[in-house]
């Protein structure tokens, strides 16, 4: 799985790096599906943060996923919430095939 952590308007720093790399090990039960694996955290002038993330199956289908949150470890957990419900959900679809 290849994985790419990057801010707009945000340095990510270490303890964040950390942080996910912490949050990714939650995916490792579905890592031989999942090929590619983009987040992006952006901050906005107002003090939000946005946390989204791009997966990318083995099968070729992806998702989307979007948080946005004042808090940034809050939205990243939040997302990585979504992410393990999308995954969980896609590799249902392909064991029923």
């Amino acid at each position: 799985m290849t994985v790419e952590v990057k801010g707009v308007h945000y340095e990510v720093s270490e303890k964040t790096r950390e942080y996910v790399d912490k949050k990714l090990k939650r995916l490792e039960k579905v890592e031989e599906l999942v090929v590619d694996f983009h987040m992006s955290i952006t901050r906005e002038p107002k003090g939000m943060y946005i946390a989204s993330s791009d997966i990318h199956f083995r099968w070729g289908k992806g998702g989307h996923i979007k948080v946005e949150n004042r808090d940034l470890y809050k939205a990243i957990d939040v997302m990585f919430d979504k992410i393990e419900q999308k995954t969980i959900k896609e590799k249902e679809k392909i064991q029923e095939h």
